[in-house]
């Protein structure tokens, strides 16, 4: 039978905390959520490698992304208990589970019908109270529920959307891995005056997410 406490542990010790993580309050969220819950059956026994995990197949397949690129992006974007988040590409709902332990509301947005089901079912299971999953295109992100405080995004993308910019409030902050394979940077937007000021964080190799290729631009 599987050690999944021991695993987790594994995880936390050997891939968040030897990789600058070190807010409390994330070791303290990602040893407590069981993520082999959000782990389709077949591989359970693989959720706490330092990989990403494939979620669905197909043309656009979707990947839970690997424990440590998580809790690097989590810690950048700061998250505070009074905050109200918006996570982009929640897939099975792990990443808004551990939002959850930091935030006091979230709104998890997902695409895929099976995979915004399973996540309302997994995170119901768990008694996580304060995520709300909503299903819809992950680049029209939720206006119904903006502003956010923070913005994260679960896959890198080209660019971010102006239209997400607009759903940050003044001060706020949006967190994506912007490029990808080994140009991708993990980058934090801060709203300032209505503006977006940008800071580059650290390099990070995720999955792409769905809907965010750059547009077309017209060159001399």
């Amino acid at each position: 039978m599987i050690d999944f406490v021991e695993l987790r542990r594994g995880m936390v010790d050997g891939q968040v905390r030897t990789n600058n993580v070190t807010d409390p309050r994330i070791v303290a969220a990602m040893l407590e959520i069981p993520r082999e819950k959000f782990v389709p059956a077949p591989l359970k026994s693989l959720a706490y490698i330092d990989d990403d995990l494939a979620l669905t197949s197909g043309n656009a397949p979707r990947y839970l992304i690997e424990p440590m690129i998580l809790a690097r992006l989590v810690q950048l974007a700061d998250v505070q208990e009074h905050e109200h988040v918006l996570d982009v590409g929640t897939g099975t709902g792990y990443s808004a589970a551990v939002l959850s332990r930091l935030a006091q509301q979230v709104v998890a947005v997902e695409e895929d019908a099976g995979l915004a089901a399973t996540a309302t079912a997994t995170l119901a299971e768990l008694g996580v109270g304060n995520v709300a999953v909503m299903q819809g295109p992950l680049n029209a992100g939720w206006a119904a529920e903006a502003p956010y405080d923070l913005i994260l995004l679960n896959g890198a993308v080209d660019e971010v959307p102006a239209n997400l910019f607009a759903q940050v409030k003044e001060g706020g902050r949006v967190v994506a891995v912007v490029g990808h394979g080994g140009a991708g940077q993990a980058r934090v937007f801060t709203k300032v005056a209505g503006a977006m000021s940008e800071r580059v964080a650290f390099n990070a190799a995720v999955p792409a997410l769905p809907g965010f290729k750059a547009a077309p631009r017209f060159v001399f």
